[in-house]
């Protein structure tokens, strides 16, 4: 049975009180989740050696989350990833979007990353609940969103969302935390080996919008169905590793949709910790941190620098900017609807999982 504590963790610049959530399982993990954004702020699990080792990346302070622009840890929404253009049409009305991608192009996640949350313990799990008003961000409905996190005895971290409108809409919810399986070592994540259960992935334009088109892997760098390390391939001439620098792609799923499956296996020689992932979504963002050192918070927990490449992310999601392309699973949430997803990462030793 896993056991919840709280403490305050420290006050927003308005002077609001953010309070952080120990979870501990008994089993060797703990995980420390905040009200500001949800935010995952630690993960500690055993290494080969039985050393607690944090393997989710993240700050010390409540000012750095304020500041940072990486979503360290962070629930995004009201809508993850890129919106093309920063504006959407939904039953034949546009909404106009605020431009925060990195280019100033296009929506980029929304402001649930800097907004708090309300927290509580129900049945063993904590559950963070936020009412994101009509208008928000230029979103049309009030929307109530609930957010669950289950720590198991299997050293399992699950996260359940739940959403429902008052008026048509769209949702697209996430998890931004970042993984390094070395530790908060400030090494890169170069080494860990991937294994994704991904066939296809959509494709970029030049600035970050979706083309609309599905693309097999095969044959290419983003070919993940056999193990492979982060490294190994990142410097490839393929021209949609070059527009994001590194990996930043839409992966999607094999399987179906809405039922609980395997994303993958990530991997650390170093620590012998092993990452598996499932979820219900169609789809991942598979990120390698290539933009985390325009980060204008500069250091990390434990005052450790986290240098370009020193973290990645599995963020379960429906495609990007689904609502200007019909052929990408839809993302609107209707009044009677009710949003679902869930997403589980599990963490063990590579040599108890083969």
């Amino acid at each position: 049975m896993c056991n919840i504590s709280s403490f305050e963790f420290g006050k927003t610049k308005d002077g609001r009180t953010v309070t952080a959530y120990e979870l501990d399982n008994g089993n060797g993990m703990t995980v420390r989740i905040l009200d500001y954004a949800c935010v995952v702020q630690s993960i500690t699990v055993p290494d080969k050696n039985g050393v607690p080792t944090d393997v989710s990346l993240g700050y010390d302070d409540v000012l750095s989350y304020e500041n940072g622009t990486n979503y360290y840890g962070t629930v995004v929404g009201r809508c993850a990833n890129r919106i093309g253009d920063a504006r959407f049409v939904l039953d034949g009305k546009e909404y106009i979007l605020e431009k925060t991608s990195e280019n100033k192009m296009h929506h980029l996640h929304g402001v649930f990353t800097k907004r708090s949350f309300k927290g509580s313990i129900e049945d063993g799990d904590l559950v963070f609940r936020y009412l994101s008003p009509d208008n928000e961000e230029g979103f049309p409905g009030n929307v109530d969103v609930e957010v669950r996190y289950t720590l198991g005895d299997d050293n399992s971290l699950k996260i359940s969302y739940k959403a429902v409108t008052d008026a048509p809409t769209i949702v697209n919810l996430t998890n931004h935390s970042y993984f390094n399986l070395n530790g908060n070592d400030g090494s890169t994540i170069f080494d860990h080996k991937v294994k994704l259960n991904s066939s296809y992935y959509t494709e970029y334009t030049e600035t970050f919008a979706q083309t609309g088109r599905i693309i097999p892997v095969d044959n290419t760098p983003l070919d993940f169905r056999t193990e492979h390390t982060i490294g190994e391939r990142f410097n490839d001439d393929y021209y949609q590793l070059r527009i994001c620098t590194g990996y930043d792609h839409n992966m999607v799923i094999d399987g179906e949709p809405g039922k609980l499956r395997p994303i993958g296996t990530v991997k650390s020689e170093k620590t012998g910790i092993k990452l598996e992932a499932f979820t219900t979504e169609p789809a991942i963002q598979f990120y390698s941190g290539n933009y985390m050192h325009f980060d204008p918070v500069k250091n990390g927990k434990n005052g450790v620098h986290y240098p370009k490449n020193g973290g990645f992310c599995f963020e379960a999601q429906h495609y990007p900017d689904a609502t200007s392309h019909p052929n990408f699973p839809s993302v609107v949430l209707r009044p009677g609807e009710i949003y679902r997803q869930t997403t589980v990462y599990r963490l063990g030793l590579i040599k108890d999982c083969e």
